[in-house]
């Protein structure tokens, strides 16, 4: 059974699905009419110090996949068009290695300030989480505030507490760029 999350809540993914071992985090938007955005999904990957611990850490379009094969990025959907998740991510839980205690889903606009474009385009945008082994959906995060004059958004965070796995709810917009966030888990 699905839980629908507000922002700021967290479930634990491990006792709510106890043989869960890899999930599928779709994330998905819908376009207000008359706009146009290229919004790409990136995946960091952190440490107990939040940071990544190498630069293959940081999925996105450009780089695919983690280096342990955990966290694989299906690919950029430029236009969002269609209905259902717009991209995928998928997360095998029992590969990622003990030294990454995060896993943190930011989307950005792709040229956003350049394009002079943000997050008020969007009238909807969601983040959920299904078990790949049974397609149960697990989890979804509405995002159903208004994000005006946001480029960036972390949509959400999976995150280890002993053997466990959580996922926190964040919707947290930002200003700083893709690569302000690079900056930040680097």
């Amino acid at each position: 059974m699905s839980i629908s999350l507000q922002k700021g809540e967290n479930i634990n993914l491990s006792k709510q699905s106890p043989r869960l071992r890899e999930v599928m985090v779709g994330l998905g938007w819908e376009l207000k009419p008359g706009e146009t955005l290229d919004l790409d999904v990136s995946v960091f990957m952190l440490n107990a110090n939040g940071k990544i611990p190498a630069d293959e850490y940081f999925v996105f379009y450009n780089n695919l996949k983690s280096p342990d094969g955990s966290v694989q990025h299906t690919g950029d959907n430029r236009t969002g068009a269609g209905d259902g998740d717009d991209e995928i991510i998928l997360v095998n839980l029992t590969k990622i290695l003990p030294i990454i205690q995060e896993v943190i889903f930011v989307v950005s606009i792709y040229e956003a300030s350049t394009r002079v474009q943000d997050f008020g385009a969007l009238k909807e945008a969601y983040i959920r989480l299904v078990n790949v082994e049974n397609g149960e959906e697990l989890a979804i995060f509405d995002l159903d505030e208004e994000f005006t004059f946001y480029t960036e958004m972390e949509f959400g965070r999976l995150h280890r507490i002993g053997n466990e796995w959580h996922f926190k709810a964040t919707g947290i917009g930002s200003n700083i760029g893709l690569q302000g966030y690079i900056n930040k888990f680097v």
